[in-house]
């Protein structure tokens, strides 16, 4: 039977804007209050999807969370009309508001931990969205995010679906952007690595000390129990603390994995040879390649000014592995002469594709954070809601949407404006009706 990786990317949302809101993110932070274009940065993230499409792999789409979230305001005690709403929180609590209007969504790797079925004790795809505790506007979503998954992946025969973990910084949990999967084929049973920050029972051990640790390992053997994985497909590894101090928030930032690839900075781990002979032992006699950036090569300040290792690797059709980078990579004389090293060195990684994803960039996030890695079967990939799945058709049909509903620019002030939520909404219910995907957001179910 065929077996494939599907990248489900998150469609950045009508709101997109650079409010700063993510301590620990340096590039979140250097363009805070700048001036964005959310329909620039959705047609960047579509054409991505589209050319990796095209390079014949399959790819989806996941839909964005409503913003401004109007029903969270009312929750913290702002009431009138919408446009009320809006107006007192502009007027009293400026970072409340900027967080209900948060478009951080588009960055699935935070959106859930998957593990395939041919890891699981039931032979099901799992999903468990990530409860994001660490930041409160992040915290907004895990409830439509499980909405959406379940709609996406709506045959309970083959998916099984979990709520978030407990709203708690002891289990704290970012998602796949702390987690990656090693295997020989996508289809066959593999090693899941699950990266953490900090031991949430026990403070004495190496935690950062300037930014937070988003990932506990507590909340790390919760999803793997949840997921009925052995202990023996497991893999815990800690984060280096000093490399979260120097802006890596998410392991994803410092490290990305595929099949039988390992690319990371020397500086990424916490114990490192411990856990590289662990996965070793536990990967079994097939062949591994791990390869180790060194800092000599690459300082972990260019590895986070470019996102070197924020980058996709996939499987192309023929077998060969490429990276997905963004045009910030290329950029980098040392990150670029790295990288066209890279390809001449034998590992499986043979070409480099460079994307500008700068909208996303310039907010934190590169290629890999606005996707999410399924491993599918065939038939898995069969009883997906086929109307998130990207071709031809239906990538022209959301840039359409795109066109008709998206603003050119958006500024801090224009949060405040009560037509910026009849847009979202009326946008977000047509796209709805194009993916298929019921009545998935708070306003729909008024």
């Amino acid at each position: 039977m065929k077996q494939f990786e599907v990248n489900f990317d998150g469609l950045v949302g009508p709101t997109h804007n650079y409010a700063g809101l993510s301590f620990g993110n340096v590039a979140s932070l250097n363009n805070a209050n700048a001036v964005s274009s959310p329909k620039q940065a959705a047609k960047q993230g579509l054409g991505k999807m589209k050319a990796l499409s095209d390079m014949g792999m399959k790819q989806g789409i996941l839909a964005p969370q409503e913003r401004p979230d109007i029903a969270t305001l009312r929750r913290l005690g702002f009431t009138g009309s919408d446009a009320s709403v809006l107006e007192s929180a502009a007027k009293q609590a400026r970072e409340v508001l900027l967080a209900c209007c948060s478009a951080s969504s588009m960055w699935t790797a935070n959106a859930a931990t998957v593990s395939p079925g041919a890891d699981t004790a039931d032979g099901r795809v799992h999903f468990t969205p990530a409860n994001l505790t660490n930041k409160f506007h992040r915290s907004l979503e895990p409830e439509v995010t499980g909405r959406i998954l379940k709609a996406t992946f709506a045959n309970d025969k083959y998916f099984a679906h979990h709520t978030h973990l407990p709203d708690n910084e002891h289990f704290g949990d970012e998602g796949a952007a702390n987690h990656t999967r090693l295997c020989t084929d996508y289809g066959h049973a593999g090693l899941e690595l699950f990266v953490y920050g900090r031991h949430a029972f026990d403070p004495s051990k190496p935690a950062p000390k300037k930014f937070p640790a988003r990932q506990t390992l507590e909340a790390s053997q919760a999803i793997a129990r949840l997921h009925g994985l052995s202990d023996e497909q497991v893999v815990y590894i800690q984060q280096n603390p000093d490399v979260i101090d120097q802006g890596v928030f998410h392991n994803d930032v410092i490290a990305v994995g595929n099949q039988n690839v390992l690319f990371f900075h020397e500086q990424a781990f916490y114990d490192t040879q411990t856990k590289l002979d662990e996965i070793r032992r536990k990967f079994g006699d097939h062949p591994l390649h791990f390869i180790e950036v060194k800092t000599d090569d690459v300082s972990v300040l260019d590895a986070v000014k470019t996102y070197l290792f924020n980058t996709q690797i996939i499987t192309l059709p023929s077998g060969d592995m490429t990276i997905i980078a963004p045009t910030e990579c290329q950029e980098n004389d040392a990150v670029s002469r790295y990288l066209d090293n890279l390809v001449t060195t034998g590992t499986p990684i043979k070409s480099v594709n460079y994307f500008d994803v700068k909208q996303s960039m310039r907010n934190g996030g590169g290629p890999a954070c606005l996707r999410l890695r399924v491993a599918l079967t065939e038939q898995e990939l069969d009883a997906v809601n086929p109307n998130t799945l990207i071709n031809d058709q239906q990538f022209a049909r959301l840039n359409t949407w795109v066109d008709k509903h998206y603003r050119d620019e958006l500024a801090e002030n224009d949060l405040r404006d009560p037509q910026l939520v009849t847009e979202s909404r009326t946008a977000l219910d047509e796209l709805t009706q194009i993916l298929k995907l019921g009545s998935v957001y708070p306003f729909q179910q008024d």
